[in-house]
Parts: structure tokens; C-alpha cells; sequence
């Protein structure tokens, strides 16, 4: 009986204490090193702000074109 228990106690304690500790711990500690982006994240995040700054070229010529074209051209299609 006292082998069972010399087993048994520390066995009902580090399953009750220790490991669900241990699992918390562990599941913070993956989440805090994932947290931010990717090395592929940024550069993708980089390609798209890439695309939006050369697309606001494109349509800021567009405009200037079409207001040397039609002065009123804003007026005319604005939604009401």
C-alpha cells in the first residue's frame, strides 16, 4: 500500500498542478512568439501598399486629364 501511495500522490499532484500550468504556459508563450507577421506577410503586405500607391498615381493623372478635358466633370457625375 505505501509503494501505491509513494506513486500515486506525486502522480495526482503533478497532474493537477504542474502540467496544466505547464500547458498554459506553454500556449502563452507560442501565442506572444506568433503574435506579429510574417517575414512572407510583410512582404506581401509590402507588394500590396506598393500597388495602392501606384494605383493613387494612376487615378490622380486620370483626374488632372479629365480636368483639363471637362472642368465640370465632378459636378456632373457626383451622387446625390
Amino acid at each position: 500500500m505505501s509503494s501505491f501511495v509513494f506513486f500515486f500522490v506525486p502522480t495526482v499532484i503533478f497532474l493537477g498542478m504542474v502540467l496544466p500550468l505547464w500547458l498554459v504556459l506553454h500556449y502563452v508563450s507560442r501565442w506572444r512568439s506568433s503574435k506579429g507577421l510574417s517575414a512572407e506577410d510583410k512582404q506581401t503586405l509590402e507588394a500590396a501598399m506598393g500597388e495602392v500607391e501606384r494605383l493613387e498615381s494612376r487615378l490622380e493623372t486620370l483626374e488632372t486629364i479629365l480636368d483639363a478635358e471637362q472642368p465640370d466633370w465632378q459636378t456632373r457625375h457626383s451622387v446625390d
